[in-house]
């Protein structure tokens, strides 16, 4: 069989880069492990792509993702979020990226890793699945089960197990590229 790439992406330029150069690959910081649960959790009900046009003005809008200052957005800067048209602008959206940020905060306030705790559920070690088809590839498993419920009871919403799947996937903890795709190392 002629070696291809995940058939999820398409032919997007931008959706190509992403699944060549991102997706499945392991993420080690602490940083970009927020960004990409607050993002993955602006995908629910809308497609990745429409948020990965959107990544670089999200950046722009909560500040890098700096947990610090995000943590103290009042009324007035939800505000202006939702009138930012680079981002999804609703409001339990908006605001559970603040919420996200209390909960990374609380992380360090007791002197815990967000990085550790996130790759507990992996055992520290990528999940090296052997797929064939994307109709194997589950939407959840048990471990993203498991982590959903983990973030729900420290505080972070739009956690839920089909979010932190994709999540997982994102991040290569879990690898789910498939067989045959070159870029499955």
């Amino acid at each position: 069989m002629t070696e291809k790439r995940c058939p999820w992406c398409g032919t997007d330029p931008l959706y190509v880069h992403y699944h060549d150069h991102v997706w499945g690959r392991p993420e080690w910081d602490e940083q970009a492990l927020f960004e990409k649960l607050c993002l993955d959790g602006q995908q629910a009900g809308l497609s990745w792509i429409t948020i990965l046009r959107k990544q670089d003005s999200y950046r722009e809008a909560y500040d890098q993702f700096d947990a610090e200052k995000i943590v103290h957005y009042d009324e007035g800067k939800i505000q202006d979020l939702l009138q930012n048209p680079g981002i999804i602008r609703n409001r339990l959206k908006v605001e559970s990226i603040i919420r996200n940020a209390r909960g990374l905060l609380a992380f360090r306030e007791r002197g815990e890793s967000f990085r550790d705790f996130l790759w507990d559920f992996v055992d520290g070690e990528p999940i090296r699945n052997h797929w064939r088809t994307m109709a194997e590839v589950p939407v959840t498993t048990p471990a993203a089960e498991a982590m959903s419920k983990a973030l729900k009871k420290r505080g972070f919403n739009f956690v839920g197990p089909t979010i932190v799947y994709a999540f997982m996937q994102a991040t290569g903890m879990v690898n789910d590229h498939l067989v045959d795709c070159p870029f499955r190392d």
